[in-house]
């Protein structure tokens, strides 16, 4: 399933969007667990021990040159990408803007991997791939990567495409491996002292059928992606174990969802968005809950 972690020693990974939410949480748990990191970003990430090159990934060149060990003082090649920059979420530009972005800078990152040899890539995807806002239903709980992307916005369309992208990737290059990690909404501890006043409107949280993940499980989440070492594309709904919610989701489906099918017994607080393969396939546990914080 994975390789021994001990065999990851020193490994030289470049995280791009290393600078947000999620990334600061990546780079410290990759560099806790003994990773070369490099931060690429438009902006310098908060630990100044970390190397770091600024760069803007929609120029082919700038990418190319940051992962082969081009700049000065930074002269050692990567073996491995952890592709985290975006525009993050959709409406905080124009939709063309979005598009051109992420779609550009993910197969930037993708082809200069491809061109240098780098064989593991790790890619944040989305849970927007699923059809959120779930407007329209899911068509069943817990939502899981077996039904084809259902994206309901320009953000969305690009995360799709990526995927899509990937595949051909490998298709391509038999010997790489390509990991989609499909986040729900990343939280810091900090953000948890919000979540009971959710519990007074479900429909405040139904958009994503009520998930998170914390900033430190969804590092974990690369970094097994990173210990992956079948060749080939997957992806992976990467959520938190429980809801945002004190009430069940037996009874936040049937309240807010009455006519989507149930798969299967859900635990009291259990995730609609399912981590079952993730589990099966990269080892994925969370090991972190927002009750674990409640006030």
């Amino acid at each position: 399933m994975t390789s021994d972690p001990a065999s990851t020693t020193r490994r030289r990974v470049a995280v791009t969007g290393a600078a947000g939410k999620l990334g600061r949480h990546v780079v410290a748990h990759l560099a806790e667990r003994g990773y070369d990191v490099l931060a690429l970003d438009r902006t310098r990430p908060a630990s100044p021990s970390t190397p770091f090159i600024a760069l803007d990934l929609t120029d082919y060149g700038q990418v190319i040159e940051a992962l082969s060990g081009g700049v000065d003082e930074h002269s050692t090649p990567v073996d491995a990408v952890v592709h985290l920059a975006a525009i993050p979420a959709p409406g905080l530009t124009t939709n063309a803007s979005t598009f051109a972005n992420n779609s550009a800078a993910t197969y930037n990152v993708f082809a200069a991997a491809r061109a240098l040899k780098v064989r593991n890539v790790v890619w944040a995807s989305s849970e927007t791939v699923l059809g959120l806002p779930f407007d329209t239903p899911p068509p069943y709980v817990p939502v899981d990567e077996e039904y084809h992307p259902r994206p309901e916005s320009t953000y969305s369309l690009t995360k799709a495409l990526e995927e899509e992208m990937a595949r051909h990737f490998c298709r391509w290059d038999p010997e790489l491996t390509m990991t989609g990690l499909r986040f729900s909404n990343v939280m810091d501890p900090e953000d948890y002292a919000a979540f009971p006043s959710f519990d007074a409107d479900p429909s405040l949280r139904q958009w994503n059928l009520w998930g998170y993940i914390d900033g430190r499980d969804g590092a974990q989440a690369v970094r097994l992606g990173l210990e992956r070492t079948e060749p080939g594309c997957e992806v992976f709904v990467i959520a938190n174990a429980d809801t945002v919610m004190s009430r069940s989701s037996a009874e936040l489906m049937a309240q807010v969802f009455p006519g989507v099918e149930v798969r299967k017994t859900l635990g009291e607080h259990e995730t609609l968005l399912g981590i079952d393969k993730a589990r099966r396939l990269l080892g994925y546990e969370p090991e972190h809950s927002w009750r674990d914080h409640a006030p």
